[in-house]
């Protein structure tokens, strides 16, 4: 599903049905860029999700999209063997998940993000949850090591242990998109939003959160984490979700992918299933609040 930003702009700047009074705004120093938000209900056949990532990511860009993000474990939701078996090198990236990322994203002349996917980390039981962008050429344009790992017990008996199956990264990375600085995260990152702090230092002005939300914490903090990082940071956020039972005990994922814009309105939000949501990234609307509300200006602690 797509919609229009429904903006309260303390600005002014919006006219009741939405649209920007100042035609000058939009100018053409300001970029823009379409987005969309690929949902899955990956499971533990590699080639299958691929053939669907695929599938998506063709549909993205016939429906105007230039930027396009994947899923955290888009292509392959199962047991921590099997994925371990798709551990791959990204130097050079000829593997077979990146070969077939790389060939999708030229065939669709795209930049494609793609969520978490094993990389070698040189501890072959705990490779890293990697985040591997390819620009529309299908170069490896940047790539981001997971930092925060899901180790938890949840209430319905749910147990995690992420730093048992994959080794965390360290760098924070931003990677310039069309105008944009994009920066990049995985699922239980965007609880910690000093991680996205240093993002916007660094320049984003998009932050992706490519994720597979456990179903019971999906329900009560998707959207409020994602709104809340999106107000804070005065970025746009674009979320790409896991939906439905998985193979695994209790692997269920929340779904509900969608983009949200700097005012912490959703945008753009996908349906239960599979899917696929898009939006336009405004670089004039992220200025005009940013320069309406100077938060960022008034920070006192970093």
């Amino acid at each position: 599903m797509v919609g229009p930003g429904a903006y309260r702009d303390p600005a002014g700047a919006l006219d009741s049905g939405g649209k920007t009074r100042d035609a000058a705004a939009m100018s053409s120093n300001s970029p823009s860029l379409e987005v969309a938000a690929i949902q899955m209900a990956s499971q533990d056949d590699a080639d299958a999700n691929l053939e669907r990532v695929r599938s998506r990511v063709l549909e993205a860009a016939r429906r105007g999209a230039r930027l396009v993000l994947l899923p955290e474990n888009f292509a392959f939701m199962g047991l921590d063997d099997g994925r371990r078996a798709l551990t791959e090198k990204l130097d050079p990236p000829d593997g077979r998940l990146a070969r077939a990322l790389s060939m999708t994203a030229s065939d669709a002349g795209v930049w494609l993000i793609a969520g978490g996917l094993p990389e070698e980390s040189g501890d072959p039981r705990r490779p890293y949850n990697t985040c591997a962008v390819f620009a529309p050429d299908g170069s490896l344009a940047a790539r981001y090591r997971k930092i925060h790992l899901f180790d938890v017990d949840l209430p319905d008996g749910t147990r995690q242990r992420e730093s048992s199956s994959s080794t965390a990264g360290s760098e924070t990375v931003v990677v310039e998109v069309e105008g944009f600085g994009v920066g990049l995260s995985i699922c239980y990152d965007l609880r910690f939003p000093e991680l996205y702090r240093r993002l916007v230092d660094q320049g984003a002005r998009i932050l992706v959160v490519p994720a597979a939300f456990a179903l019971l914490t999906g329900k009560d903090h998707w959207h409020v984490l994602l709104r809340a990082r999106a107000i804070e940071s005065q970025c746009y956020v674009i979320a790409a979700g896991q939906w439905g039972k998985h193979p695994g005990p209790n692997r269920a994922t929340y779904g509900k992918s969608l983009i949200v814009d700097p005012w912490g309105e959703v945008i753009a939000q996908c349906s239960e299933g599979e899917g696929l949501c898009c939006a336009t990234v405004q670089g004039a609307t992220l200025e005009r609040i940013r320069g309406s509300l100077p938060c960022l200006q008034h920070r006192k602690l970093r």
